[in-house]
Formats: structure tokens, sequence, C-alpha cells
């Protein structure tokens, strides 16, 4: 079993910890990738009914927890291989979010603009239910109206980053 990142308050490496292991206390790292394409239309992808957190959600387009040996950026190009069958390809670096409750952990966040039809993508049936590109007026109404359908950390990121204007 792999062993995860533990972190302070600062984000600052302090231990590791074998996955599943973790406590409320333990703070942790996750990457987590925004993809838009050329309409302005925002990639979601529903998480496999089958994962441990969050099953049947609609969350980032690639999202992982930080393992021992892996930085952020490491992280999220190898996800976005693993998830959507996405190489060669190195997103831009952008804010980083913080949850407290259920899960307490650091998100660093990426974009990526890209424009590919759904069917073209490989997606992991381990990971990924189903993806499918979502106006910000969709994403907009789904945050506002507090969907139970998206996790919550990227209802954080799109009220603190995205509707930041509204």
């Amino acid at each position: 079993m792999e062993e995860i990142k533990i972190v302070n308050e600062n984000d600052q490496v302090i231990g590791y910890k074998k996955r599943g292991t973790l406590d409320q206390k333990d703070i942790y790292r996750t990457a987590a990738l925004w993809i838009e394409n050329s309409k302005g239309e925002i990639l979601l992808v529903k998480r496999a009914l089958t994962k441990k957190r969050s099953p049947g959600l609609w969350g980032p387009a690639v999202a992982g927890t930080i393992e021992k040996d892996e930085s952020y950026e490491s992280n999220i190009i190898k996800e976005m291989q693993e998830e959507l069958g996405l190489s060669n390809i190195f997103p831009k670096k952008f804010a980083k979010t913080r949850v407290i409750y259920p899960h307490n952990h650091f998100t660093q966040w990426f974009l990526l603009k890209i424009d590919k039809e759904v069917k073209d993508f490989k997606i992991n049936k381990d990971e990924v239910e189903e993806i499918e590109w979502f106006s910000r007026e969709e994403l907009f109404n789904s945050v506002k109206e507090d969907s139970k359908e998206l996790i919550k950390s990227l209802k954080i990121f799109i009220r603190k980053f995205i509707m930041k204007d509204e």
C-alpha cells in the first residue's frame, strides 16, 4: 500500500502515512485539473461508483492524492494519463485551496484548455463513471443550488475562483 504525504498548516511535508490510515487531524495533498474547451465549457467527471470517497459525484476532470515520491505537478500529469488518457500535456499551475471537512487537504489546481470530444478521451472505468462538458451557467446554477451531485472541493473552487465576479 502506497504512502501519502502528510503536511502541516503551511503545506510543508511533516511525514507519510499509508493510504487508508489517515484521521481527521492529518492534512494531506491533492492535485486537481480544471479543463475548458474553446467554447468555454468545462469538463467534469463522474467518479466511479466503486470509489471509496464521493462515488458517483461530479468532480474535476482529473484529481489525485499526492504520494510519497510525487510533487503536485508529477501527480497531475500521472493522473491525466491514468484517468483520461492525456499524455505529453503540461497544464498550467493555478490556485491552491484548502478543505477541512469532511477530508482535510490542500488541493493544488491546474488549468488546461483543450478541444476534444467526450468520445475521444480514453477514460479509466476504475476511476471514472462518465465524463461530460458543462456550460458555465450549468455549473454556476449547480453551485448556487448547492447541488449534492458535485463534490465539495469542486464547489469551493468554483465559488472562490470562477464565480468571483458574480
